[in-house]
């Protein structure tokens, strides 16, 4: 049964993917591309991890650039070389997972629950395609296993390997940065006070695992920081956020504010495609810059900021796919998929959700409230939005996987008697 559980999770997490990364393979290396794939390119040919030749660069979280840097340089940049990668991420993914289910609950329920997470309709999609949330996803899964293990065995090694993982999740998502000490305090909360070492460690290794990239970021571009692109805080932070994604629009439709420095390196990369010419962009003086409109917004507008923030809320935790008036896919079958797959998928994962909750070891249920209320909160202090929420939704996959057991073995009893 284990076994055959197993493959059949294999084949649920690989085979729909690959059927989309054959319908997508146009378009996997041309569209919806990020930062980290320039990242890491201008690596490859040039040896330095930015945007430009010879101007390295902190303006994104480097941890999928890492990801895309090997396989760009071993096997070259092709669709086939991403989107098997990430389908074998997607595919361990779902094996952690399972693991977590076994240990937390039974593997019946570890099989039904990495089974309800690999098939979600937005990942299946969304793996295959050129985004940093795939590694989000499998280092998430991977330090909750970490931090299961941790308590249960009450081994500090486990916890400072929860902490290293927890700090590579940093370096994929910098909104993360406060996580290590939210896990310490749930850490020391479970074992008791008296393990308050556990949690000291599993500090120490995230910032262990951080360290690198920060000292890094001192020594070429000049600031202590994990990113420069606090734009993109700053596009999610003022009096145009609101309405700008209202309209059904992205934040980054927001407009720069008069007088913003130029170029941003953004716009130093656009510059150099179009021309040839290098501008030398000051990062941190451009993340101050906009740092500091960040904390002016927060202080002269509170009202305006609490509006976002229950905006923020709203788009995180909706059903449906957020869905944006430039989106990719618009008026195809993708719609299709964004208005009735992914919402009623959702919407009975979220029901089950709430059940599991209740059958799951109170101890488990306290680490996914903790980790999904700190993901709203990340939400509420930047934006909401499907993408942000999906590398998660593995946590109530958990839950919903103990719920359809449980339900299972009720009926089971009931026609026995």
């Amino acid at each position: 049964m284990r076994r055959g559980g197993l493959w059949l999770v294999a084949a649920a997490a690989v085979l729909p993917r690959l059927a989309v990364l054959l319908y997508e393979r146009e378009r996997i290396l041309t569209k919806f591309t990020e930062k980290s794939d320039d990242f890491a390119q201008t690596f490859v040919h040039h040896g330095t991890f930015g945007f430009l030749p010879g101007e390295p660069s902190a303006y994104t979280q480097p941890l999928y650039g890492f990801f895309l840097v090997p396989l760009y340089w071993l096997f070259g940049r092709h669709w086939i070389v991403v989107g098997l990668a990430q389908t074998g991420l997607a595919l361990a993914t779902a094996l952690l997972v399972y693991a977590i289910g076994a240990r937390v609950v039974s593997r019946r329920v570890g099989i039904v629950a990495a089974l309800i997470s690999t098939l979600n309709p937005y990942l299946v999609w969304h793996d295959v395609h050129v985004n940093r949330e795939i590694v989000d996803q499998v280092v998430a899964a991977a330090f909750v296993l970490a931090i299961v293990i941790a308590v249960e065995r009450r081994s500090t090694r486990w916890a400072a390997l929860a902490g290293a993982l927890t700090g590579i999740a940093i370096l994929g998502n910098s909104r993360l940065v406060l996580l290590p000490l939210a896990l310490a305090a749930y850490v020391v909360w479970r074992l008791g006070f008296r393990a308050w070492v556990a949690g000291v460690v599993l500090v120490a290794a995230a910032a262990v695992a951080v360290a690198p990239w920060v000292i890094r970021n001192r020594l070429e571009r000049g600031c202590t920081t994990i990113t420069t692109d606090a734009r993109a805080l700053w596009k999610a932070n003022n009096l145009q956020t609101y309405h700008v994604l209202a309209s059904g629009h992205w934040i980054d439709e927001v407009k720069d504010p008069p007088g913003h420095p130029f170029p941003n390196p953004e716009e130093a990369r656009d510059l150099y495609r179009e021309t040839g010419q290098k501008r030398h962009v000051t990062e941190c003086a451009n993340m101050r810059y906009y740092q500091h409109r960040v904390r002016t917004f927060w202080r002269k507008h509170p009202g305006a900021k609490a509006k976002l923030m229950v905006q923020a809320i709203r788009m995180e935790w909706d059903p449906r796919t957020t869905k944006t008036v430039s989106r990719p896919g618009k008026g195809s079958r993708i719609d299709a998929a964004r208005d009735w797959v992914e919402p009623l998928y959702a919407g009975v994962l979220f029901a089950l959700g709430l059940v599991g909750l209740l059958r799951v070891p109170r101890w488990f249920a306290t680490l996914v409230f903790v980790l999904l209320a700190y993901e709203t909160l990340a939400a509420m202090v930047f934006v909401g939005a499907t993408r942000y929420r999906v590398a998660w939704d593995f946590l109530i996959a958990l839950l919903a996987g103990t719920a359809l057991v449980w339900l299972w073995d009720r009926r089971a009893r009931a026609h026995r008697t």
